[in-house]
């Protein structure tokens, strides 16, 4: 089991971080996969998912600056993100998309190693 997230990083309020995550198959193949993000003193929520076939959605608070996609035959999902702003910063997931319930998407229970952002004012 494998999920490896990068790109993470120092900015400042406006620019852009593009951010990978490697994942083995039996987490990736032809499941829904998405971003999470985990600010300080927060809980992790999720930001984009994307399905295999390419359906999007995305949290109002990042529609229109970030961008979800996948590359299936890698087995890794990117998360372009732009405009950021101080409120992004955050460690940043990856994981497979197993449902919503209760008020919460559901993911599974290894989370593998997230990325830090960091987005100066």
């Amino acid at each position: 089991v494998q999920l490896q997230a990068s790109g993470g990083g120092l900015v400042q309020a406006g620019g852009s971080l593009r951010l990978s995550c490697s994942a083995s198959g039996s987490i990736f193949s032809g499941n829904v996969m998405g971003w999470f993000r985990q600010a300080p003193g927060k809980q992790r929520e999720l930001v984009a998912r994307m399905t295999s076939n390419g359906i999007t959605n995305y949290d109002d608070s990042v529609k229109g600056r970030f961008t979800i996609s996948r590359d299936n035959a890698k087995n890794t999902v990117y998360l372009q993100m732009t405009s950021l702003k101080p409120e992004d910063t955050g460690v940043y997931y990856c994981n497979r998309i197993l449902g919503f319930s209760g008020g919460e998407w559901l993911a599974p229970a290894y989370w593998g190693q997230g990325t830090l952002v960091t987005v100066s004012s």
